[in-house]
């Protein structure tokens, strides 16, 4: 595990099991949902620079691809569009270490992520996660723009920004250096090697960025700095909803998260098969990146890490 505050860097843990190799300071990590963030500031770009609204009905950009269901672009970004989770049916298939080598090389394009929501019927307008709306602001993006999201990304904030160590798009490997990332697939299981990335899970805008920790801490201090968005946008990016049975707010590509110590903090984490990563920001510019290298499917420990993990950056701020 490695963390960045500021300019106080920790890491604890070895690069490979058994190695009695110490863990890189700041390696590159899979940042998995945070690209959810990128994503939501260059769709709210847009909406700033007037070339469309929150308001939009999806069907106006993409004619036929969520099958003419009343769906804005607010909806998309708040997670209140009712369309399924995608990765609810595909996450099966890599359960199991045997599955994971055998279908992590699949690839799926947008339109196929977004037609296995679609088969599905629709839910409500309340919140719920589901990571076919960022694929579907990605293809957003590429309607709008007439390039891909992820040339929009590094156009608009990773080259102006300086982020020399993140990554857009689907990077199968990851850069040196890194420390492994292993996956138990099963309680009390082995730990397997998960660094080769899931095609249909980590290639598009809703989870497949790569960067460190350093480069998030830059991002986040930008975006809590008002580089990003002008004042409307970066206002409508922090109007949160309620999320069913949680005191955590949902805005635009970010949620809100209460302190113990009064206020809250902004953050966005993304999780995967062997990783974790947790980037936080306050109002007042303090940031913190927090990274971790397995990931387990006993849910009990998966739990037990995650009140860990937010006890870890609520102690911090």
């Amino acid at each position: 595990m490695t963390s960045v505050l500021a300019r106080l860097e920790t890491r604890a843990g070895v690069q490979v099991v058994r190695s009695g190799r110490d863990v890189p300071y700041d390696p590159y990590l899979r940042i998995g949902s945070t690209t959810k963030t990128f994503t939501a500031v260059v769709v709210l770009q847009l909406v700033g620079e007037g070339r469309l609204t929150l308001d939009d009905p999806v069907e106006r950009w993409l004619p036929g691809v969520v099958g003419g269901r009343p769906i804005s672009v607010r909806q998309l970004l708040q997670h209140t569009s009712g369309l399924c989770d995608y990765s609810s049916d595909l996450i099966g298939d890599y359960a199991t270490p045997e599955g994971y080598l055998r279908e992590r090389d699949r690839p799926y394009t947008p339109e196929q992520l977004v037609a296995i929501s679609v088969s599905h019927p629709p839910g409500g307008t309340g919140w719920a996660y589901s990571n076919t709306n960022y694929v579907l602001a990605g293809m957003l993006i590429e309607a709008v723009t007439g390039r891909g999201w992820a040339r929009e990304v590094d156009a608009r904030i990773i080259g102006p920004l300086g982020l020399r160590h993140t990554r857009t798009g689907y990077v199968r490997s990851l850069p040196a250096p890194h420390a492994i990332n292993y996956m138990q697939f099963a309680p009390g299981g082995p730990l397997v090697d998960t660094t080769i990335a899931i095609r249909g899970l980590d290639s598009d805008a809703d989870g497949s960025m790569v960067s460190t920790a350093s480069d998030l801490n830059r991002f986040f201090a930008a975006l809590a700095g008002g580089r990003l968005l002008k004042p409307a946008q970066q206002a409508q990016m922090r109007t949160v909803v309620a999320m069913p049975g949680s005191a955590t707010r949902s805005g635009l590509g970010l949620f809100w998260y209460p302190l113990s110590c009064g206020g809250g903090c902004w953050r966005h984490g993304g999780t995967g098969f062997g990783y974790q990563a947790e980037p936080a920001f306050t109002d007042d510019g303090r940031r913190l990146a927090v990274s971790v290298f397995t990931n387990t499917g006993d849910p009990e420990l998966a739990e037990n890490r995650q009140r860990l993990l937010d006890d870890l950056i609520d102690h911090a701020f």
